[in-house]
């Protein structure tokens, strides 16, 4: 079961809805979604959260690219949400170098490659580290610092409130729980 959230910072204050993710794939799919909800230069926040296993924090300000946040990488990466989140950029992997990894006999025209066997091996596309991972300085402008962010997440954390607790040091916790 998973809950998500947008909150958008207007002149205002926070706005929170609900958005509708069957449509979303990628993370510009995402992206897109968040900024349908505030202005142009708003800043916008994707709130995810699996039941108790993790959560994520998207951030989108204007036109920039996101910034993400997600309190557990392994456990985000068994979930069709968590792996839209799990980016190249996210994950510390240079796309490039995944580029490198399709030509996977080191030839071409199916020539042999007497260097082939000396080949560093690239960074494994299914390994992804347990615990945070990302931008934990993504709210600290916000009113929430990195260190706090981190406290929220890992062992004996209890992601289920982390949200909540996100939402009350940024000062939009009532409009988070108005669309809980």
């Amino acid at each position: 079961m998973y809950f998500a959230a947008l909150l958008a910072r207007t002149e205002d204050g926070w706005q929170a809805s609900e958005p509708d993710l069957d449509d979303v794939e990628t993370l510009a799919d995402l992206s897109d979604l968040a900024r349908t909800a505030g202005d142009e230069e708003e800043t916008v926040l994707v709130f995810i959260e699996q039941e108790d296993a993790w959560f994520g924090v998207i951030r989108v300000d204007g036109e920039e690219d996101p910034r993400i946040y997600v309190s557990d990488a392994a456990a985000a990466a068994r979930s069709s949400y968590g792996e839209i989140l799990l980016t190249d950029e996210v994950l510390g992997r240079d796309p490039e170098d995944l580029d490198e990894l399709v030509d996977l006999d080191g030839t071409e025209d199916g020539e042999n490659d007497d260097d082939a066997e000396d080949a560093v091996p690239g960074p494994s596309e299914d390994h992804v580290p347990t615990g945070p991972l990302g931008d934990t300085d993504l709210l600290a402008d916000l009113g929430m610092s990195p260190k706090e962010l981190l406290a929220l997440s890992g062992d004996g954390a209890l992601t289920g409130e982390a949200l909540g607790e996100i939402a009350e040091a940024l000062g939009c916790a009532d409009v988070l729980e108005a669309v809980r």
